[in-house]
This record gives C-alpha cells, structure tokens and sequence, in this order.
C-alpha cells in the first residue's frame, strides 16, 4: 500500500503540516476575501473549529520572510495560483493568550513575561530590517510595554508593514470570568485595567489585524479602548471558512479510500457522521442556502480512529472536547443561575430549539439577560442557527454530540429530585435491544418520570415529558437516539436506530410515540388522540426509509399516552409491512 498523509489530528502548525506532508483541508481562498473585509478585523467559532491553524497559515502566507518558503509551503493550494498583492509584505507579530494562565494577582506579570517573550522573538525574526544594535536594544528593555513602543516607533519610522495576529484572544479573560467572577474580570478590562490598556497600545500600530475567540464578551468589554474591529462572525462570506463542508469531507474520505487506508463504505461513514458532527450555521443570511458545516476536530478524530483500528470508535464524542464544555457549564453557573437563564436552557434541551436574535457582542455584565445568554450558547456551539421566524432566528441544537451535552445537564437537573439507579435501568436496555423485552425500560422511565413531581416546577406538559425521554434514553447504549425524526411524511417522537456497527448482537429496534393530555382533558379526547397516535405510527412503520435504518432486526412501534404524570395505557401496535 502507497504511503498516505496522515491526518493532522491535534496539530495546529501549518508549517509542520506541510512540511511532514500531513492532509490539509485548502482554506487558503479565504485569504483574497479578508483582505477585502477590512483591515482591523474579529472572528468567533466555537471551540476546535480550525481556528488556530487558520491563523496559522494566514501567519506564514503574509511573512515578509517567506520567501523561497512560499513556494514549499503552499504549492498546490488555491492561494498558489491567486496570490494577492499582500503575499509576503508584513512583518507578522502572532500572539497566542491560551498560553498565559493563573490567577488575576499574577495575570499582568504572566501577560508581560509572555508579551516580552514574543517582542523578542519578533525582533529575531526580522532583525535585518532594523539597525544593526536593535535586537540587542529591545531585549535590554525590562518590560513589555517599553519593547513593543521601541519597536512599532522603529517600525513606522522605516515605513515597516506590522500584522497582527491574536488566536484565542479571550482565553484568560474567560478564564478569570468564570472562576473568580464578574468584579475581578471587570477590574482587568476597564478604566485602568491592564488588559483594556494592552488593547490601547495595539490601535493605531499595525497596518492589519485579525484577532480570533470563542466569545465577543471581552471585546465588548474593551470597546473604549479597542473600538476599531469590524466583526465578520456572522458574515456570509466567512460562514464556511473554519470547519468541514460536506464536500471537504467526502474528498477526505474519497483520498483515504483511494490510497487503501479507509475501507468503509462512502454514504454509510456520511450517514453515521452528519447526526453527531454537522448541522452548524453561523450566518442568517445563508441558513436556507448554503450546506451545514461539520466539526472538523471531530471529523478527523473519527476517520482517524478508523483508519488505525479498521472500524469506528465506540463513542462518537471525542473525549478531548468534553473539557470545552466544562467552561461552557462555569459561565451558566457564574455568580447564581436564575430562574430565566435555567428556563433557556431547558427549553432548548427540551424543544431542541428556541427563538431569539445573536447579539453581535455584549458585556460580562449581561450574562445573566436571557436574551444575551442565548447569544452566548450560540458562539459557544451550543445551538445555531437552523432557520427563521419572520424576524427572528430559530436557534436549535446542531447534532447529537451537543445534544448529549443538553442531556448530561437535564440528568442533573432530574437526579438532583430524584435519584435513579443507572445500573437496573441499563439492565432494562439490554432486555430491549438483545431481547425486544421493551416494557421493563418505558415503565422504568416513566415511572422516573412521574417520581420526579418537583420538575413541574421548571417546565410543564408534553415538553418535559419529551426533554425527561431524551435524557434517560440518550444513556442507552445500543441506539442512536433520533427525537423528532421524518419517518413517511411525518415526525416520530423517537426513533430508537439500533448502532449495528458498535452492537452487531442488538435485534431489536423501536418507533415511540408519546401523547400527553392535560389532567382536565376529556376522556373522548384521550380516545381521540389514542387513535390518532395509532394510526400514526403504523405510517411511520411502513416507510421505505425505516425498514432501512433497521435491517436485520425487528420493529417495535410503541405507543404510550400520559395523563399529567401517570401512564395511562401503552401497547406495541401490530403492523403489515407492505
């Protein structure tokens, strides 16, 4: 078998990229439109969507000291062949703040000994542009502030072009936000804070700036001393610049294939990847039009485990990211969650969706407005734009992989009330999957569900019984728990798909539809809906699309209805496949 380039799993070098001939995804076109956005730029994806290498390349593309390197660097690329009058005209400072950490007493003097470090290694690199003493004359200069004057006075002076390039420009600030709270950040980003000060001296001193985050919450902050960014978060332009396309990822998948390292079938590593790696829009512009974007970091972990180990890996979730989501659950519990902020999250752990508009940015300050926290789930990755409601936008949870995020929160919620023994109901998904015994596992979930009567307190009706459903079925092993899927012109409430790829011995697979009626509902509209639901269901049964998903084992569509908290009646309902 041909040598094949490795996939670049955890590595954010271009250079190394390139130079180890690793695969690389081109963004490379992107360059020509950034440079016609503007000059002073800001761009927000959520965490492990290809920023850092992004700015990486940007780094080397624009290197006054590229030089022959160029050419090595970004041969076959679409950048080769469209060079832009900026190619190699910049002396580029690259500041990366996910390097400096610690509490907010020692913040200023990390930031400083970091800020020198890279001063310093600035005036190495483009030593033959300055005075013969001028490396020599910065590294004397005790502090970082007095190096950075020296050297963008000299600069100008010359009519030396400066970029810079910040990645991860809200790291410690974030950091501080959610550990040490609102007062100490507030401290670092206003008046005389020292962050809001090293953001004053970066206006007015370089020619181009691109500066990448996760949130715009600090930028807002340092608006006063740092106003002149153009955010092109949300511009259509960028919406499919950082992550995989489809397209990129079908020819990653057709590069394997062709070199012997991948296997599997085409549609079928698409079909198991979109459920719990695509789904994200990050502009309202195109949310109709324009394909959904994949997570590159899981992408490439998942064809990556399946080229070393020749079959999937048995969980979808790369366990590398679960660490992004603790910060994500400190800023939800920053100073004290209320009542608002806990209902966003509910509703869109229990709907899968919630309407709202992205705030372009906001202060720390405004956490806590539930307008603004839906914002901030938003440029987390927590939800994204799925479509619109006359003038608002349908924020909804991308795929499976932040769905389970929604459902670990949910089951602490639930647990806190009422305590559930994971081990006997895991007990019942193995009676349901290896044995089609499916009534152990809903009556034990339901009757978790009616135990937990304190929960009516937080969201009522046929929502909390979806939202408690997903949550307890989402700890199920063998399926791929699909709410709300398109099965024969209509809309299951769950479609237990069996994952025959990790569980080859699963026999069982099941359709459930759950009806809620209120306790003041009439009996003759129990009936009602009770048939309705049947008829229903045995439509679901009988699509092409179902009898797909679930070769090889046997269908089991299930209804059962709820009056306020108590089962009412559940059944397995007899179907004809025709």
């Amino acid at each position: 078998m041909e040598a094949y380039k490795a996939l670049p799993y955890g590595i954010s070098d271009f250079r190394q990229i390139r130079r180890e001939s690793l695969y690389f995804v081109d963004k490379s076109m992107y360059l020509e439109t950034i440079e016609q956005a503007g000059h002073f730029l800001f761009f927000i994806r959520p965490r492990r969507f290809g920023k850092s290498l992004f700015l990486s390349m940007l780094r080397y593309y624009y290197d006054i000291n590229a030089g022959e390197n160029f050419a090595e660097m970004f041969r076959g690329l679409w950048i080769a062949d469209h060079p832009t009058p900026w190619q190699g005209k910049f002396q580029v400072l690259h500041l990366d703040f996910s390097q400096i950490g610690g509490d907010a007493e020692v913040l200023p003097v990390k930031f400083n000994q970091y800020f020198g470090i890279r001063l310093d290694d600035f005036v190495e690199r483009y030593a033959a542009y300055y005075p013969e003493d001028f490396v020599e004359r910065v590294r004397e200069r005790e502090d970082a502030d007095s190096k950075f004057a020296l050297i963008t006075a000299t600069a100008q002076a010359r009519g030396h072009k400066l970029y810079l390039i910040v990645d991860e420009y809200d790291n410690f600030t974030n950091t501080v936000l959610n550990e040490q709270g609102e007062a100490i950040y507030h401290a670092m980003t206003h008046a005389s804070g020292f962050y809001r000060d090293v953001f004053k001296k970066f206006k007015g001193n370089f020619d181009r700036i691109l500066m990448m985050g996760v949130s715009p919450v600090t930028l807002d902050d340092l608006t006063s001393g740092y106003n002149i960014a153009t955010s092109i978060t949300m511009d259509e332009r960028f919406n499919q610049m950082l992550g995989f396309s489809e397209t990129d990822v079908r020819e990653m998948i057709r590069y394997y294939q062709s070199m012997g390292a991948l296997h599997a079938n085409e549609e079928q590593l698409i079909a198991e990847m979109k459920p719990w790696y695509d789904g994200y829009c990050f502009s309202q512009s195109v949310v109709c039009t324009s394909p959904k974007m994949f997570n590159c970091d899981m992408v490439t972990y998942y064809i990556n485990y399946i080229i070393q180990h020749g079959r999937a890996p048995e969980d979808m979730i790369d366990r590398n990211t679960r660490t992004d989501y603790l910060k994500l659950d400190k800023l939800i519990k920053l100073d004290k969650l209320d009542g608002d902020r806990k209902g966003v999250l509910l509703e869109v752990a229990e709907k899968g969706s919630i309407l709202g508009n992205v705030a372009d940015s906001f202060p720390a300050a405004r956490l806590t407005d539930p307008d603004m926290f839906k914002s901030l789930l938003f440029y987390y990755g927590m939800v994204t734009i799925t479509g619109m409601r006359g003038s608002k936008m349908i924020l909804g949870i991308p795929n499976n992989n932040v769905r389970r995020q929604y459902y670990d929160y949910l089951l602490q919620e639930y647990r806190k009330i009422c305590r559930v023994d994971v081990s006997a109901l895991s007990d019942t998904y193995d009676d349901a999957a290896l044995d089609g015994n499916w009534k152990p596992m809903m009556e034990y979930i339901l009757k978790a569900y009616h135990d937990t009567t304190a929960v009516r307190s937080l969201i009522e009706g046929e929502r909390n019984l979806q939202g408690f459903m997903n949550a307890y079925l989402s700890l199920n092993a063998y399926y791929l728990t699909a709410p709300e899927v398109e099965l024969n012109h209509g809309y299951c409430d769950f479609f237990l798909m069996p994952d025959l790829k990790r569980w080859p011995m699963v026999k069982h697979s099941y359709i459930l539809e759950l009806k809620y009626i209120s306790k003041t509902d009439t009996e003759a509209k129990a009936e009602s809906q009770w048939k309705e639901a049947l008829e229903q269901i045995k439509t679901y049964a009988q699509g092409e699309k179902v009898r797909l998903l679930t070769t090889g084992t046997e269908l089991h569509p299930i209804v059962a209805q709820i009056r306020g908290y108590e089962l009412v009646r559940m059944e397995e309902v007899p179907i004809s496949i025709k």
